[in-house]
């Protein structure tokens, strides 16, 4: 009788490869946003809150930063999920934790986007 094959059980909440690849997606615009904000920093003029109101005031840099904020919130929400899982093994209280992280990324996203808009 064989041990491997189509009978094999296999448990567990299987998210690999679609969480890695969405941790380098988002890491990669992350960066690119970065070099976005560093180019628009570097540009002429005097450092000050005119400067960094001009930066966000166009729509093209609202909406990345918007995509960013929300890319930035599901990477946080990636790498704390699986360091809940890893490392919290009481089901009660990672469930708390998971819903604690998640509330709190959610506030802080909701936030953000609300001193985006404003400007």
């Amino acid at each position: 009788m064989s041990t491997f094959g189509s009978k094999r059980i296999v448990v567990g909440a299987h998210y690999g490869l679609r969480d890695w690849l969405a941790q380098r997606i988002t890491a990669v615009l992350m960066a690119l946003f970065t070099v976005v904000l560093l180019v628009q920093f570097l540009m002429p003029g005097e450092l000050g809150y005119d400067h960094w109101a001009a930066i966000f005031s166009s729509q093209w840099m609202k909406l990345l930063t918007f995509v960013v904020i929300i890319s930035l919130a599901y990477h946080a929400w990636v790498g704390m999920r699986d360091v809940w899982m890893d490392y919290v093994k009481p089901v009660g209280a990672r469930l708390f934790l998971q819903a604690f992280t998640l509330v709190w990324l959610v506030a802080c996203a909701g936030w953000a986007i609300q001193v985006l808009w404003r400007l």
